[in-house]
């Protein structure tokens, strides 16, 4: 009866921590308005497991620009402190991670995470304890819906699967009409991506030919790839993470399918290239910047990034850079790390100059009129397949298409690193 008394207060205990409204100002360290104390910010992340490249890139991207703003003087005259949380790349392990930074270290906001299904474990628990979340790169649309101090830094879902469905069956060449679908069960991000993209490839008149799945882990994909190639795609879709991607890539080769592999940012990693070696020449995904871009912002971070890190920044570590600053700018236009006006503060952002473009938060929280490029594999390099802009005014030759975004194909002047050297 003793053990089972202490089973159940433990479980009361935990239900407290998570549903607890936040501490008050001055209860952390440092966490005061007043002038001298730091300011805390909590990073949760997949700095280790199947999605490490993930949280390593945007934790890199976070402490860069935090060290910029310390070095510049802070924000409001206090000196910005990151605290950081593995998750482990497991869903659960990212709710404790935001419960200990909440309860334990009083954090004023929190940074994270990559992996949807991680940031919607996490949020709910932010949400209850009134403490303003950026996810830098979560793309499934229910994250930010999980309440008003719930904010994002990427396009999301609907307009990346739109927007990649369009340029098939519209820009492409040849056009796309047929096409095969493989999608990760487990995955939020990837059931959710290829719906999107389903739907609207099929509005504009192609064949969704064959759907297959597999779950996160899974190391064999024949079965799958063996019925896939016997409804002749033109192109599979395959909205997964990078560790998996390249495995799925190299067994389609092995089988004697040739046509192109398509995804979406999930595919985006140094080790994608790694993994999957010659077997992904020729596919492609989209992604929210390109490294190689020649904009002032672009090429000043990568250039800062490259002389700190020893590697070409991805998208991850430029979403977490763009997150932290927008943050920091929060606080200083708040002139508080009261929850409730930081939460307000963030909500107003717009026309912020970021590494992966100008960011205004729509009222869902979630920016508007992001670009998206879409990166093919050449040569063991990537290089710039295309580019989507949502105000119609793309570079290169005319796109059509009424129901997403235009798509306009332009040729990279430079390919980016695809293996990471370790970082220094």
């Amino acid at each position: 009866m003793t053990r089972k008394w202490l089973v159940i207060l433990t479980a009361v205990a935990t239900l407290g921590i998570l549903g607890c409204p936040p501490k008050p100002e001055g209860g952390g360290s440092g966490n005061t308005d007043a002038t001298g104390g730091e300011i805390l910010i909590g990073e949760y992340g997949s700095l280790s497991g199947s999605e490490a490249t993930f949280g390593q890139s945007t934790h890199n991207g976070i402490m860069m620009a935090v060290d910029e703003i310390n070095g510049a003087g802070g924000v409001n005259g206090r000196k910005l402190k990151v605290l950081t949380e593995d998750d482990q790349s497991k869903a659960e392990e990212a709710a404790n991670a935001v419960t200990k930074l909440i309860a334990q270290n009083s954090v004023v906001a929190v940074l994270g995470e990559v992996a949807s299904s991680n940031s919607l474990a996490a949020a709910p628990i932010c949400q209850n304890n009134k403490v303003p979340m950026i996810t830098p790169a979560s793309t499934n649309p229910a994250v930010t819906e999980k309440g008003d101090y719930i904010f994002r830094m990427c396009f999301i879902d609907p307009y990346q699967g739109e927007a990649m469905a369009n340029y098939l069956t519209k820009d492409h060449q040849p056009k796309i009409t047929k096409a095969a679908i493989l999608v990760d069960v487990k995955s939020d991000y990837s059931t959710g991506l290829a719906s999107f993209f389903e739907r609207t490839f099929v509005a504009n008149g192609g064949r969704i030919v064959s759907k297959a799945s597999y779950s996160k882990g899974d190391s064999d994909f024949r079965s799958q790839l063996t019925t896939i190639k016997a409804a002749a795609p033109e192109v599979i879709f395959v909205p997964g993470y990078y560790n998996d991607i390249g495995q799925i890539a190299t067994q389609a080769r092995d089988l004697g399918i040739t046509v192109p592999l398509a995804g979406g940012d999930g595919w985006e990693s140094p080790k994608l290239i790694e993994i999957g070696g010659k077997n992904l020449e020729g596919c492609f995904y989209s992604n929210h910047y390109h490294a190689e871009d020649p904009t002032p912002a672009v090429a000043n971070f990568v250039t800062k990034y490259r002389e700190r890190f020893g590697q070409t920044p991805d998208s991850l570590a430029a979403l977490g850079y763009d997150a932290a600053r927008v943050l920091a700018d929060s606080i200083k236009r708040a002139g508080s790390t009261d929850g409730a006006k930081l939460r307000d503060a963030i909500a107003a952002t717009k026309d912020f100059a970021g590494v992966t473009g100008n960011i205004t938060l729509g009222p869902d929280r979630n920016p508007v009129g992001k670009k998206l490029a879409i990166l093919e594999v050449r040569n063991g390099q990537l290089a710039l397949k295309a580019i989507v802009d949502p105000s119609g005014n793309a570079s290169g030759p005319a796109a059509t298409g009424t129901t997403a975004p235009a798509a306009s194909t332009t040729t990279a002047p430079a390919a980016t690193a695809t293996t990471a050297p370790a970082a220094r």
